[in-house]
C-alpha cells in the first residue's frame, strides 16, 4: 500500500498475527523492531505483526498504532504528554493552596527534572459523517458519554450519543476543519472550564476563552462543567435575604441565598432588567456574580457589559456569552459553564449570584441537537430528558453548610412564554424545579407598572425566612392588600356609584401600586424599602394625588437620608426596626406630607395667579386691538 510521502515494508505476512503499525521517518533496525514487538506482546498479552509505514511528515519521533490505539512519541505528541503532566500538578497545587506566578515557574522547574516520558496509548476513531456542528465518528470502543474529543485539526467536541458502532459528537469550533476521514482521538476527560479569580470582569465564551479583547485570564483550576449536587446532608436551610433592591420582590418574594428563584414572563416585559438589578444591588455585599447569556444579540451583551462597567459592577461580575451567533453546542453548555465557575466561588465559602437567561433559549438549542443526533422527539419536539437537562443544572445551586464552607450559589433563571402561557412545556418543568417564581404581565408592563410583576401569580416557598426583621415588620399586610385592590378594580368597572370606604380603598390600593413602581438601574437599599413600605401601608400616601406618587417618593426618600439618616444607619446595619423607630417613620413622612401638599397648594395657587394674569393680558390685548380697529373704521 502507497500513498504520497507514505511507503510501507513489512516482512512476509504471517497468519494469526495482530497487526501493528510503527509511523517514522526513517525505518527502524532490527535491533529496534524488536524491542517494539517485545513491548507490544507483553502489553497485550498476544503476538504481533509490526509494520512499518514511511512518513515525511514526522520529523522526529513515531507513532505506533494498535488497533484503535495510538502511542504518539512524535515531537507534538511528547510536548502534549508534558502539558498534561504540568496541568495535573498544577490543578493538584491549586486544590492545596494560592499559588502565585514565582511558584507556577518553580513547579515547571521541578517537574522539568523529575519529567519521564511514559507510553500512553491514546484510542483514536475515524470520522464518518460531519453536518449543522455534529459528528459521527467509529472507532472509539471505550469512549463515554460526555467526554472531550480531538480531531486531527486541533478542533474539539464532545460524545453525546454511544451506539454499537458508532458515536455522536458535538463540535465546539469550525466544522470546516472536520471531514469525513478526519481521525479523532480520546482525551479521556470531561468537558471542563478554567476557573479563578482572574476572571472576574471579564466576558468569556462556553469553553472560559475570553472575548473582549483584554488578554488572557489568569486561571488556577479546571473544573468540571457537570457535577453532581450537593447532598442533602451538605446543605443547610436557606435564611440570609439575597436583596435584589427591588421594592415588590424584596416586600412580598423576597429571595434567599441558596435559593433557586424564577422570573417568568412574555418577551419584553422586563425580565434582564430585574436580573441586573439584583446584580448592581450586590455591590459592596461581597457576592460573585455570574450572567450567562444563552442565544442573545451580540449587541445587548456589548450595551449590558458596558452598563455593568459604566456602574461599577464588573468588578465582581462575569459575564459568560453565548450569543445568537455561536453554534448550538456552545449555547449547550453554556449555563453548565457558569455554574462550574460559580461552583469554585461556593467551595471558598464565598455567595454566588447567577442569572440563565434564558433556559427557553437553551433549551431550543439542546432540541436541535437532539434532533441532529437522530433522538426521538416528544411533546413540542423536544427529547424526552429534558426535564433532567434543567434539573440537574438547577440542584447545583444550594447553601452549604457551615463545616464545609457555608457558600452558596443563587439561581435566577429567566424564561419566556408565549402569551402569557405558563402551561407550556419547558416554563412548567422550571417552575416545579424552582423554589418559586417571579411572573411578569404584559398588561401591567404595557400599563406602566414597571416592574410588571403580577402578584397573583408570583411566589417565593422560601417566604418569610430569607426576609430581615425590619423588613418583616414593614412590609405588614401589603400583599393582601393589594390583591384586596385587584379584585375591587375589576369589579368596581362595571359600577359607576361607589361608596365613600370602596372609594378610599381604591385610592389606597392605586397609591400602593404606583409606590412599587421603580426606575431601572436603581435598586433601593434595606433602609429605603423599609422608609416606603411603612409609609404607604400607614395610609400616608391615601389622599395624594396619583401622578404625584413619583416625585413624593424621590423626595420623601432624600429628605429621610438628610433629616434621619441616624435611622437609616441602624435599620441598614442591624436589620432591625423598633416600634419607636416605625412611628418615627410615620410621624416624619405625615410632616414632610403635610409640607409637600402646603408646597404644592402654593405651587397651585402661584400657577392659578400667572394663568390668570397671563388670561387678563391677553384680554387686554384683544380690548386694544379691538379699539384700534375701531378707530381705523371711523377714520374710513
Amino acid at each position: 500500500m502507497k500513498s504520497k510521502g507514505v511507503r510501507i515494508m513489512s516482512e512476509t505476512s504471517k497468519k494469526n498475527l495482530t497487526k501493528a503499525f510503527l509511523y517514522s521517518n526513517t525505518a527502524p533496525d532490527a535491533e529496534r523492531k524488536k524491542r517494539f514487538v517485545d513491548f507490544l506482546e507483553k502489553k497485550y498479552h498476544q503476538e504481533f505483526e509490526l509494520l512499518w509505514v514511511e512518513d515525511t511528515k514526522i520529523s522526529s519521533g513515531f507513532k505506533l498504532i494498535v488497533g484503535n490505539e495510538i502511542y504518539d512519541w512524535t515531537r507534538k505528541g511528547r510536548v502534549q504528554q508534558l502539558k498534561d503532566m504540568f496541568f495535573e500538578k498544577v490543578s493538584d497545587a491549586a486544590e492545596k493552596e494560592q499559588p502565585d506566578r514565582t511558584d507556577y515557574i518553580t513547579l515547571l522547574k521541578t517537574s522539568l527534572k523529575s519529567w519521564d516520558l511514559e507510553a500512553l496509548p491514546e484510542e483514536e476513531g475515524v470520522v464518518i459523517m460531519v453536518g449543522d456542528g455534529i459528528v459521527f465518528a467509529e472507532g472509539l470502543e471505550s469512549v463515554v458519554y460526555g467526554e472531550i474529543v480531538v480531531f486531527d485539526s486541533g478542533v474539539k467536541g464532545m460524545v453525546q450519543d454511544l451506539r454499537p458502532d458508532s458515536v455522536g459528537i458535538i463540535l465546539f469550533g469550525d466544522e470546516e476543519s472536520v471531514m469525513e476521514g478526519s481521525r479523532v482521538r480520546r482525551t479521556k476527560k470531561t468537558a471542563g472550564v478554567p476557573v479563578g479569580e482572574g476572571f472576574l470582569g471579564r466576558v468569556v465564551d462556553a469553553l472560559g476563552n475570553p472575548v473582549d479583547d483584554q488578554g488572557a485570564v489568569m486561571s488556577v483550576d479546571y473544573l468540571p462543567i457537570e457535577t453532581e449536587a450537593p447532598e442533602i446532608i451538605e446543605r443547610q436551610a436557606v435564611d440570609t435575604p439575597m436583596n435584589t433592591g427591588i421594592l415588590c420582590i424584596d416586600s412580598m418574594f423576597p429571595i434567599g441565598r441558596g435559593q433557586r428563584e424564577l422570573i417568568i414572563g412574555d418577551r419584553q416585559t422586563g425580565k434582564t432588567s430585574i436580573a441586573i438589578d439584583t446584580i448592581l444591588n450586590q455591590k459592596g455585599n461581597d457576592v460573585i456574580c455570574i450572567y450567562v447569556a444563552i442565544g442573545q444579540k451580540a449587541s445587548s451583551i456589548a450595551q449590558l457589559v458596558a452598563s455593568l462597567r459604566r456602574k461599577g459592577a464588573m468588578d465582581y461580575t462575569i459575564v459568560v456569552n453565548a450569543s445568537a451567533s455561536e453554534s448550538a453546542p456552545m449555547q449547550y453548555i453554556a449555563p453548565y459553564s457558569g455554574t462550574a465557575m460559580a461552583e469554585y466561588f461556593m467551595r471558598k465559602g464565598r455567595d454566588v449570584l447567577i442569572v440563565y437567561d434564558d433556559l427557553s433559549k437553551h433549551a431550543i438549542a439542546y432540541r436541535a441537537l437532539s434532533l441532529l443526533l437522530e433522538r426521538s422527539p416528544g411533546r413540542e419536539a423536544y427529547p424526552g430528558d429534558v426535564f433532567y437537562l434543567h434539573s440537574r443544572l438547577l440542584e447545583r445551586s444550594a447553601r452549604l453548610a457551615d463545616e464545609i464552607g457555608g457558600g452558596s450559589i443563587t439561581a435566577l433563571p429567566i424564561v419566556e412564554t408565549q402569551a402569557g402561557d405558563v402551561s407550556a412545556y419547558i416554563p412548567t418543568n422550571i417552575i416545579s424545579i424552582t423554589d418559586g417564581q417571579i411572573f411578569l404581565e404584559s398588561d401591567l408592563f404595557f400599563s406602566g407598572q414597571r416592574p410588571a410583576v403580577n402578584v397573583g401569580l408570583s411566589v417565593s416557598r422560601v417566604g418569610g425566612a430569607a426576609q430581615t426583621k425590619a423588613m418583616k415588620k414593614a412590609t405588614g399586610s401589603i400583599r393582601l392588600d393589594l390583591a384586596q385592590y385587584r379584585e375591587m378594580e375589576v369589579f368596581t368597572q362595571f359600577s359607576s356609584d361607589l361608596d365613600e370606604a370602596t372609594k378610599k380603598r381604591l385610592m389606597y390600593g392605586q397609591g400602593l401600586m404606583h409606590l412599587l413602581r421603580q426606575p431601572t438601574g436603581a435598586p433601593y437599599s434595606l433602609s429605603q424599602q423599609v422608609i416606603l413600605l411603612v409609609a404607604g401601608t400607614a395610609h400616608v400616601l391615601q389622599d395624594l394625588p396619583i401622578n404625584k406618587v413619583s416625585e413624593f417618593r424621590q423626595r420623601l426618600l432624600a429628605h429621610f437620608k438628610v433629616q434621619a439618616s441616624d435611622l437609616c444607619e441602624s435599620i441598614d446595619e442591624s436589620g432591625i426596626l423598633e416600634d419607636t423607630d416605625k412611628q418615627r417613620i410615620i410621624d416624619v413622612s405625615n410632616a414632610f406630607l403635610r409640607a409637600f401638599k402646603k408646597e404644592m397648594a402654593d405651587q397651585e395657587a402661584a400657577a392659578k395667579e400667572i394663568a390668570a394674569k397671563k388670561a387678563a393680558d391677553m384680554k387686554k390685548q384683544e380690548q386694544e386691538k379691538s379699539a384700534v380697529v375701531a378707530a381705523d373704521q371711523d377714520k374710513q
